[in-house]
């Protein structure tokens, strides 16, 4: 993602979600009983990241703009790492 995740956000690369064993570790840390929305760049890994999830029980909103529109919108971007 470009500039890092919003505030409150946890980064998770689509790769993770697609992995057996990184998936089982992943699900344990999400929280199922407040909604996960999921985003990326472009728009595209935010809706198949859902859908994942969305099967295994979460309530999901895969956000439809990009990570920069959504930063332009007014979301916080997290503090940057040194």
């Amino acid at each position: 993602m470009g500039g890092g995740p919003s505030q409150g956000c946890q980064l998770v690369p689509q790769s993770k979600l697609k992995m057996e064993t990184s998936l089982a570790e992943l699900l344990k840390t999400l929280p199922k009983d407040k909604v996960i929305y999921t985003h990326c760049r472009g728009g595209n890994r935010a809706l198949v990241c859902g859908e994942i999830l969305k099967k295994h029980g979460f309530d999901v909103r895969p956000l439809k703009t990009g990570y920069q529109e959504l930063v332009e919108a007014g979301f916080e971007k997290a503090a940057e790492k040194k």
